[in-house]
């Protein structure tokens, strides 16, 4: 049996396989611990740590303390004002203005006259009814003396005292009528625009002026039934108009309606606003804030909060790790909100770095030094092992 005879290589393998043998040991000799080549831990080396500096290191974030805070109920409402007592000024019934005894815009007191209507005709009945009073009363008067000697019967005297009386009640009539001619105001308060003329023909029900009482405002708005516990009478409120810019009247709420409207689920509430000067007038529009003050309650910074899944979260850091914990939300101001369930007093949570974490994560409140995850750091003088 012939032996196989070795196979010979082609010159240009040969040179292929020098020039990889050349190559291996250059890379070899330039390496991180050839002598000329960058070392390990220097700056040529490939940072492979996280926010700590290592693998695995604390993450920098930044935390608040949960706190007990006051927390006002503060409720926010439109409303309309009114007068403390408004009326139109009108006649009871049909005659002529004769007289006009007020000027636009003046002030009245209670009782004062305001418009006066002809009264000639009913002077002329009072007069008439006042006279067959006078022959009432005597005749009434002569029967009584001739009743007790028996020389009128006694259906006769009492025809006659039927007929004094029914005479009195004219008189009383006729004065009714001569006091409806003259036009008083009810109460005291300020007119407004006049309506009517001298020798105006008035009717029943035509306004011959306003008169209304703006010593106090009343100010009615809707709260929502969600906030009827918070109400009672007594409760301070601020308003605001458009008329004053950056002027607060300050007022008390003196009624709330006995009943919540069926078709906005809101009540009614009446509050009073001391109204000196005049100012504000009735039918202008008003922004309305209501304040309750409420036991303190803890307040969490709104940047703690971590929604998911329509639930919320926060990150409490305790002995230097992260915990992810539920918490359940109230009401909120700027920058704040009251945290209900979930947290305690003193707490400290995470406000910046969330994205960063998990639940048991080590942490580091920024500005702290970095430390890795093995130990303390080596100082640049320490000697390699």
């Amino acid at each position: 049996m012939t032996a196989a005879t070795p196979r010979r290589r082609s010159p240009a393998a040969c040179l292929l396989l020098a020039g990889s043998l050349a190559l291996a040991a250059c890379d070899g000799a330039g390496g991180p611990d050839a002598p000329g080549g960058p070392p390990s831990g220097g700056p040529g080396a490939r940072s492979g740590g996280g926010p700590g500096g290592g693998p695995g290191g604390p993450v920098a974030v930044l935390t608040a303390v949960v706190q007990s805070q006051e927390f006002a109920q503060e409720i926010e409402a439109l409303g309309t004002a009114r007068a403390k007592e408004a009326v139109e000024i009108t006649a009871k019934v049909s005659n002529i203005v004769t007289a006009i005894r007020f000027d636009e815009g003046q002030r009245v007191t209670a009782g004062q006259v305001l418009v006066e209507l002809d009264a000639a005709q009913v002077r002329a009945d009072l007069a008439a009814a006042e006279a067959a009073l006078v022959e009432s009363r005597a005749q009434a008067e002569r029967s009584r003396a001739l009743s007790a000697s028996a020389a009128l019967s006694k259906a006769q005297v009492d025809q006659i005292e039927a007929t004094l009386k029914a005479n009195e009640a004219r008189v009383a009539a006729a004065k009714a009528r001569l006091a409806d001619t003259v036009i008083r105001a009810p109460f005291g308060g300020r007119t407004g625009l006049r309506r009517v003329s001298l020798g105006s023909l008035v009717s029943p029900g035509s306004v011959i002026t306003t008169l209304d009482d703006t010593s106090t405002i009343k100010l009615d708005f809707a709260v929502p039934e969600s906030f009827v516990s918070l109400m009672s009478t007594g409760l301070p409120i601020g308003a605001t108009s458009v008329a004053y810019p950056g002027v607060t009247f300050e007022g008390r709420v003196a009624s709330i309606d006995s009943r919540v409207d069926p078709q906005t689920r809101s009540v009614l509430v009446r509050a009073e606003v001391p109204n000196g000067d005049g100012r504000l007038k009735p039918g202008m529009f008003m922004g309305v804030r209501l304040q309750r003050e409420v036991p303190p309650t803890l307040m969490l910074p709104e940047a703690a909060v971590v929604p998911d899944q329509g639930r919320t979260f926060v990150y409490v850091v305790e002995d230097g790790k992260a915990e992810r914990r539920e918490v359940a939300l109230g009401r909120r101001r700027p920058g704040e909100v009251e945290v209900v369930t979930g947290l305690r007093a003193n707490e400290r949570v995470v406000v910046e770095g969330t994205q960063k974490l998990r639940d048991g994560a080590a942490v580091r409140e920024a500005g702290e030094p970095a430390r890795p995850a093995g130990g303390p750091a080596q100082g640049a003088g320490a000697r390699a092992s």
